[in-house]
């Protein structure tokens, strides 16, 4: 990567806030963009209008916020999904969003992969014309790095990345330089976070957990997102994110200049 490197929050750090006060938390702790979850219970999702989009759109554009993700729930692995991503991708375009976030969600089946191959196949023309690319996490049924690369090794698109959660890929027993490998080629951007133990993944500040975070970083050099997910919404006895968020972006940023 080149340049600078960039720094986002993701909204299920601070659940059903809204978006004048996320906007306002990025400003205040110097965040250069947000990732938004897109569900029906948060403020911005595909469900919304044209007038709530571009009115969302503007919040972010007047104070020079990016929306760097809809982070959307279909999971393009399982057969049974049928959230449909095109809907994701309408809305990324309508956000000024480069990103749209999908979930393998596969049943542990032989078929998982192909399934999951023409349902990326089938949104990545649809996406390129809207200047979107649709990113498959490191999660759930394909949490590593390599598992996700052969998903999207077959798809072939530049519409088709990865978005790589390093968590997901050390549960998952895999090296952060093994994942790196992997998902080079394709990845859009990396989702940090941090957690006590395997056992444990409530969490907690960068830095204060066992996730090899610098060992993660070290590859991707100077340039590029950084996107910190603080699981709050499923961990309600976490500490709240924001008096959390000046701290966490001066650790990425002295990972990333180490």
């Amino acid at each position: 990567m080149n340049g600078r490197t960039r720094y986002a929050f993701s909204t299920l750090g601070v659940p059903g806030l809204p978006v004048a006060e996320v906007v306002r938390l990025a400003v205040a702790h110097g965040y250069d963009g947000v990732e938004l979850r897109a569900h029906p219970e948060e403020p911005v999702h595909p469900g919304i209008g044209a007038r709530q989009r571009a009115e969302v759109a503007a919040e972010f554009a007047a104070h020079g916020v990016g929306v760097l993700t809809v982070a959307g729930y279909a999971r393009v692995a399982d057969p049974g999904d049928t959230e449909p991503v095109e809907a994701l991708v309408d809305l990324a375009h309508d956000l000024g969003a480069p990103y749209v976030r999908v979930f393998p969600g596969g049943r542990g089946g032989p078929d998982d992969d192909g399934t999951a191959v023409r349902r990326l196949r089938s949104v990545c023309a649809f996406a390129a014309e809207r200047g979107v690319r649709v990113l498959l996490e490191t999660h759930d049924s394909h949490r590593t790095g390599a598992a996700v690369a052969r998903i999207l090794d077959r798809v072939g698109s530049p519409s088709a990345g990865a978005l790589w959660d390093v968590m997901h890929t050390w549960l998952g027993g895999e090296s952060p330089a093994d994942s790196y490998a992997a998902l080079a080629p394709h990845l859009g951007y990396v989702q940090v976070k941090d957690i006590a133990s395997a056992e444990d993944t409530a969490p907690l500040p960068l830095g204060t957990g066992v996730l090899p975070l610098a060992d993660a970083l070290a590859p991707l050099g100077a340039g590029g997102w950084l996107c910190w997910e603080y699981e709050k919404r499923w961990y309600p006895e976490a500490a709240a994110l924001p008096g959390l968020l000046t701290a966490g972006r001066e650790r990425l940023a002295a990972l990333v200049r180490s």
